[in-house]
């Protein structure tokens, strides 16, 4: 008998009230689905659920597909704790699903969402795109793992290992008709403090809470901040994929330049550097996986998936720049290089954009903006940099003038969105659903990264306008030594910049999720 099994028989002598052992429900008809419905004024907080989901389902003690917040408020005597436990909502629209590059995630006919563990790749993107932090990165295994509602039990007559165990019965199965739960109770039994909108993925659970609670709850843990994983490998593969875009569309509007002025034509040199760029930082992704190896299997899902996208878009990019590379080696140059160009480039622009669109998730607020995707693109200047010093060495001063010049007004408007993000987190707007995330985020960067953040408030005005201005200066005055030298310093200034940049876009994103989750083991944020 197990320790679940156990204590229920336990419960069964002892006249304890507990979930019901076996389930009666009936058939499922259209529109109909399985959910979880939780009763927030008989929780005690005991996590029992907790410990017979883990144990039913042979999960560590840092896994938890189930997990019990606590929040309280009120002024004595008239005060609330209140306890919530939540696992998958299994929703109608699960963003775990639409998000996933592998298909990994199935809804099943009764309205379960099931994560197919073989499938799984481990890029954790379901990780950022639910709302409620559900799914899992289980490190062990390499891959994510989530709530299946029991469902093995459900079809052999049996509740959930959480149901069974709850001794005040706080948690049930019930069968929902969606179209009704939508249009009808979702918004007064889909909903929870500190919860995400049931709307935003149509969440199915329905969840009872007490009468004439107090107008100011907090989460139990409020004072405790986390910082997000530091995601090194993309740290390093979107700055790298976004300098070489830049570049790149710098080395095609200088080769159709070169036909029309006396300018000259871009170097094999310069072309390789910047296709080199790419193809050192995309493959960098896959260490970002739990399973690199099946890194290809990550375009399975172009319909719906914007990384799925990002992948074939990028691999597509990489590849045309290496064949570019490879006429500008053998002189072939003419309409065929500068066409195929131009369609690198655009592959290239919607391969940035949809890793823009990777990150502009509801469930990380400080991401989802569209300063997102600009930001991206500006981060770019670094390429224009790059393609000035090599002008530079190779005394094309002219074409090394135009180029710090783009880098500069690349610059200045990165430089714009960095003071603008600091405004949006001086300046949060208490009426934001996602405030308390934002105030999170905003205080990791004042207090665990303070001294990152001040090194890219101050490196970045030096790195994006004041060393490249001194550069032009110096070409100009006819030193070419100092101009080499300012703008490799704005490379090597600009980089080390930006690296830190994003870090901190990473470390920084607090996500929504579960209030007052102390136990929520080693799950990664």
């Amino acid at each position: 008998m197990s320790a679940v099994e156990s204590f229920i028989d336990y419960k069964a002598k002892t006249g304890m009230q507990c979930g019901s052992y076996s389930i009666d429900l009936p058939p499922l008809k259209e529109n109909e689905q399985y959910r979880f419905h939780f009763d927030a004024t008989k929780c005690i907080g005991c996590h029992c659920c907790e410990v017979a989901c883990n144990e039913q389902n042979n999960n560590p003690a840092q896994i938890k597909w189930r997990r019990v917040g606590e929040v309280e408020g009120g002024e004595f005597p008239n005060v609330l704790q209140m306890f919530l436990s939540m696992s998958c909502n299994h929703c109608v629209d699960p963003a775990c699903l639409i998000g996933c590059p592998t298909n990994s995630y199935i809804k099943f006919d009764n309205g379960i969402v099931f994560h197919d563990d073989e499938a799984c790749i481990g890029c954790q993107y379901c990780t950022w795109n639910c709302p409620y932090d559900v799914p899992v990165f289980d490190e062990s295994r390499h891959i994510v793992t989530k709530c299946h509602m029991c469902y093995d039990r459900i079809e052999a007559g049996q509740t959930p290992a959480c149901v069974q165990a709850c001794p005040e019965g706080a948690i049930e199965i019930e069968v929902v008709d969606t179209q009704k739960w939508l249009e009808e109770d979702i918004d007064k039994e889909g909903n929870a403090p500190f919860l995400v909108d049931a709307r935003l993925t149509n969440s199915t659970t329905r969840i009872t809470l007490p009468q004439n609670m107090p107008k100011e709850l907090h989460p139990m843990d409020e004072d405790l901040i986390k910082p997000a994983h530091k995601e090194w490998p993309l740290v390093f593969m979107t700055v790298l994929t976004q300098v070489s875009l830049i570049g790149f569309a710098a080395l095609f509007l200088g080769d159709i330049a070169a036909h029309f002025t006396s300018l000259p034509k871009p170097s094999p040199l310069m072309a390789f550097v910047i296709f080199a760029l790419a193809a050192i930082g995309l493959p960098l992704s896959a260490l970002h996986l739990g399973r690199p190896f099946k890194a290809m299997t990550a375009m399975k899902n172009l319909k719906t998936s914007w990384l799925s996208r990002e992948a074939a878009a990028l691999g597509a990019f990489v590849a045309g720049m290496g064949v570019v590379a490879v006429l500008y080696y053998l002189g072939i140059d003419g309409f065929v290089r500068i066409a195929l160009e131009a369609l690198t480039l655009a592959v290239g622009f919607y391969g940035i954009y949809a890793q823009s669109m990777i990150y502009r998730v509801p469930a990380k607020p400080t991401w989802n903006r569209v300063t997102t995707t600009y930001r991206f693109f500006t981060t770019g200047y670094i390429g224009t940099l790059i393609l000035a010093l090599l002008a530079i060495a190779q005394h094309q001063i002219n074409v090394a003038n135009i180029l710090l010049a783009i880098s500069i007004l690349l610059g200045a408007a990165q430089l714009y969105l960095f003071w603008e993000s600091q405004r949006f987190y001086e300046r949060i707007d208490p009426n934001n659903p996602f405030s308390y995330q934002i105030e999170r985020s905003a205080r990791l960067l004042r207090e665990n990264f303070k001294s990152l953040y001040d090194f890219r408030k101050r490196s970045l005005p030096l790195a994006a306008l004041a060393l490249p201005l001194l550069a032009i200066i110096a070409l100009n005055a006819g030193s070419m030594g100092f101009g080499f030298l300012f703008t490799l310093l704005a490379v090597a200034l600009a980089f080390a910049s930006e690296l830190v940049g994003r870090l901190l876009f990473y470390s920084s994103a607090i996500k929504t999720g579960m209030p007052g989750n102390f136990f929520a083991g080693s799950q990664r944020p």
